[in-house]
């Protein structure tokens, strides 16, 4: 019914520095898709400056949960990087603002991670062979732009390095099964 993929599908995971949550994240959907032998390409990016490495307490906590960060750079999002994303993931609201700011299409796949779990879950996994902007259309269904505005935390990762009320364990815990219950909807068994 669906073509193959020409490509990998693409995955982009964006925080702010893209030092701490986005870098988590992304470690943690390469495993689970590296430990499922998917063909998905998983990048990070940020809203601030590149070249700048994750953050020691972030390191610390992904070692512990078995991802090697210790070489990460941070990356600055761009609109090359926004356009080859079959999915744009945000750690936060204004991550998923920002994203449609700056190329307006992805906004029909581009999601908050609590959100994108919450949607995903509320319908049948996506079909095989289904390519994933589809599903994320699918998804989006019935969405309003107007949802990413405000200052709602509805739909955050809280962020250790500005959230004394969270830990970077308690990050990589809430990661690892936001990202889990993701992996189990759009990529099914």
């Amino acid at each position: 019914m669906f073509d193959e993929p020409a490509r990998p599908e693409r995955v982009l995971v964006m925080c702010t520095a893209n030092q701490c949550r986005s870098p988590l994240a992304a470690g943690l959907l390469r495993r689970r898709v590296a430990e499922r032998g998917l063909a998905v390409e998983v990048l990070s990016a940020g809203l601030l400056e590149s070249g700048q490495p994750a953050t020691a307490p972030t390191v610390e906590a992904a070692v512990a949960a078995g991802i090697d960060l210790r070489g990460h750079l941070s990356r600055t999002v761009s609109t090359e990087l926004l356009e080859g994303a079959d999915l744009v993931v945000g750690m936060e609201r204004m991550h998923v603002r920002e994203a449609v700011v700056l190329r307006p299409e992805v906004w029909r796949y581009a999601f908050t991670l609590r959100e994108l779990v919450r949607r995903a879950e509320l319908i049948e996994p996506r079909p095989e062979g289904e390519p994933l902007r589809v599903f994320c259309g699918i998804l989006g269904a019935g969405r309003d732009r107007s949802s990413l505005m405000g200052a709602s935390t509805d739909d955050d990762v809280r962020d250790p390095t500005t959230d004394p009320g969270v830990d970077h364990d308690m990050t990589v815990a809430a990661l690892d099964d936001l990202v889990g219950r993701m992996v189990a909807r759009l990529w099914p068994v």
